[in-house]
This record gives structure tokens, sequence and C-alpha cells, in this order.
């Protein structure tokens, strides 16, 4: 492997995995998408290393081949480990109440269609423009927003439904 795909792999393997565990709410689906994703960067590093921000880039490639992944197993549901985003967030508050409404929330993400999921994932743990979301998706911006804008929509109605239940 070159030096410099090594560097960038101790660098960065730490936030692409956190990335990629919001993205599919499992952390070992989460864990192949980036080994897969590794390995064909690495195949590219000679092109990849030199780009402005090879980060960007191979998180891109994250987002794709979870967009793939959840194309190709469209009918599958997505089971999620009770500890997947734990092991990624630091402790705040009461454990019992943070893991109830970890778990709640996961759950309605989850249900969410891939690229709602994804949208917010990029906005909300990544803190992305509409433009930068609109890149990473490979649509406009005016979309992003409305991806943005349905899950939320979706989330706030199962939390109302959540209550009355």
């Amino acid at each position: 492997m070159p030096d410099g795909f090594d560097q960038f792999v101790a660098a960065r393997l730490d936030r692409l995995l956190r990335y990629a565990t919001a993205m599919t709410c499992d952390r070992y689906l989460a864990q192949d998408i980036v080994q897969e994703v590794l390995l064909r960067a690495q195949r590219r590093w000679d092109r990849i290393g030199t780009m402005d921000a090879p980060y960007l880039y191979v998180q891109r490639m994250v987002t794709n081949e979870y967009l793939s992944w959840w194309r190709r197993r469209a009918s599958r549901d997505i089971a999620s480990p009770a500890t997947t985003i734990a092991a990624h967030t630091p402790p705040v508050g009461d454990p019992a109440e943070r893991h109830a409404e970890r778990d709640a929330m996961r759950a309605r993400i989850a249900q969410l269609p891939r690229k709602q999921r994804a949208a917010l994932v990029l906005r909300y743990y990544e803190d992305r423009t509409d433009d930068e979301i609109a890149s990473v998706l490979n649509c406009s911006a005016g979309t992003v927003r409305s991806h943005i804008s349905r899950a939320l929509k979706t989330l706030r109605t199962n939390d109302r439904i959540m209550e009355v239940l």
C-alpha cells in the first residue's frame, strides 16, 4: 500500500466508520461498506490521493456504496444492534433514558427512505450544506431540501404517534 494511503486510513478510518454507522444504523454493515470502499480507493489512490479533498471523495464513495447496497437489498429489513451508535457517541444524562431515546430515534430513522436518511446524516451528522449534500447524492439542492423536509416531517409525525400510544 502506498504510504499516503496508509496515512489517510490511519487519520480518517474512525470518522468514515462513524459516518457509515450513522447512515446505515448498523455497525457491521458500516464496517463492510467502509472496507469495500477502502479497497477500491486503494486501487485508485494514485488519482484520489492527488485530489484537493480526498476525504470528501472517499466519503462520497461510502455514500454511493450504501445507496447501492440498499438498492441491491431493497426487500431486506435492516436489523440494528443496540450498541450501534452508542459505541461512537459520548455518554450524556441518565443511561436508561439515553438508550431508550436513541433506540426509538434509530428505529424511526431506519424506516426512512435511503436518500432521505443519507441527506439527514449528511446535514446533521456531517454538518454539510445543501450544495455539498447535492453533490454527494447527485441531485439538486432543491431535492436535498425536499429530502430533509420530508424526513423531518416523517420523524415528527412518528413522534406524535408515539405520544398517543
